[in-house]
């Protein structure tokens, strides 16, 4: 799809409540900052069936998928934020992923950080849609899926 190699990439995996969401993040180089490729799949609801809904989508600052009982992804903390924007103004506030039979892709571009600005940050999947309004982070429920934001290695 591109002539170049990504310049950083998530594997993104659900938390101990939703094993069977997996995906990837691919961040590309662009001019005045990067395009983010997204698939993700393996999104059910409570009774197992495949949902057809929006998920909120956020780079957040933590480097690490890991945390507590109550937040499994805790350790990624906040949105990315390094201009101390209110939501939806964040560097790390992108488009909502929209499912179609437990599964999303889109790609996207964002003038708000270049791919190594990400590099040693988490991706995070909530459980909700992103209301674009509530502070600090929109109110997009619990975090379901997390990645860690490596560099691309050939």
């Amino acid at each position: 799809m591109f002539p170049q190699e990504p310049a950083a990439y998530a594997e993104i995996c659900g938390s101990r409540k939703y094993p069977e969401i997996h995906g990837e993040v691919k961040i590309y180089h662009t001019y005045g900052g990067s395009i983010l490729q997204v698939q993700v799949q393996g999104v059910r609801d409570g009774e197992g069936k495949k949902e057809n809904r929006f998920l909120g989508f956020h780079i957040h600052e933590g480097a690490v998928c890991s945390g507590n009982q109550t937040d499994p992804f805790a350790d990624a903390g906040g949105h990315y934020n390094p201009e101390d924007k209110p939501h939806p103004q964040h560097a790390g506030d992108l488009p909502p992923l929209l499912l179609n039979d437990g599964m999303a892709w889109m790609m996207v571009y964002t003038g708000r950080f270049y791919p190594e600005d990400v590099i040693g940050r988490t991706v995070i999947l909530h459980g909700m849609a992103d209301d674009f309004h509530s502070q600090p982070a929109g109110d997009a429920g619990e975090r379901i899926a997390c990645g860690e934001i490596l560099a691309w290695e050939d």
